[in-house]
């Protein structure tokens, strides 16, 4: 775990879940930070879209994945402490992120919250990890992920590592789910490492 993770070890860390293909990221990445850092509060924020597809992708019961967070906002409330840069967190995760998201945060439109706190996340130079879900991508598509990489936006597509040998879809999400883990510098064993 590196200096800046022990730093920020209690800090809250912001979740978005968007309505692209694969609202099981969050969920999962809920679960697990629940699990590996529960001195870290959870402020989950999720779009209209993002509601409904939990109820179409998952088994999941949407007041379920809301209790998995420890503070739910509103996705119109701009004057949520998420909003602020003074409100002081570990980082942001959009998981997953769909291209109209990827689009507000690359060009700062923030009329949502979701938004909004992904551009206060990398105004205060804070760890913003987007995890777009789509293929195949056009030139557009890329040119906005290049964008938010050039603003400071770590890109994370799932893109699982097979050499772990993966036996089921669980163990597919985890690893990518694992990735945004080492990205936060929390420690976990959702995926085996490389040479070990």
């Amino acid at each position: 775990m590196s200096d800046n993770a022990v730093a920020v070890s209690g800090a809250p860390v912001v979740i978005g879940i968007t309505g692209a293909s694969g609202v099981i990221y969050g969920i999962r990445l809920m679960e697990s930070l629940r699990k590996c850092a529960p001195e870290a509060p959870i402020h989950l924020v999720i779009t209209p879209a993002g509601e409904k597809n939990i109820g179409i992708e998952t088994g999941w019961a949407l007041e379920k994945v809301r209790a998995l967070a420890h503070v739910v906002h509103d996705y119109h409330n701009l004057a949520a402490p998420v909003s602020s840069g003074t409100f002081k967190t570990r980082g942001m995760v959009v998981a997953p992120c769909s291209m109209r998201t990827l689009s507000d945060i690359a060009f700062s439109r923030a009329d949502n919250l979701l938004s909004r706190a992904a551009d206060v996340t990398l105004k205060e130079g804070r760890k913003l990890i987007l995890v777009p879900r789509e293929t195949p991508l056009h030139r557009g598509h890329l040119e906005l992920l290049l964008k938010a990489s050039t603003l400071g936006a770590v890109i994370l597509p799932p893109m699982p590592g097979f050499y772990s040998n993966p036996q089921t879809v669980d163990d597919i999400v985890n690893h990518t789910v694992g990735k945004i883990m080492d990205q936060l510098g929390v420690e976990h064993e959702l995926f085996k490492r490389w040479g070990q």
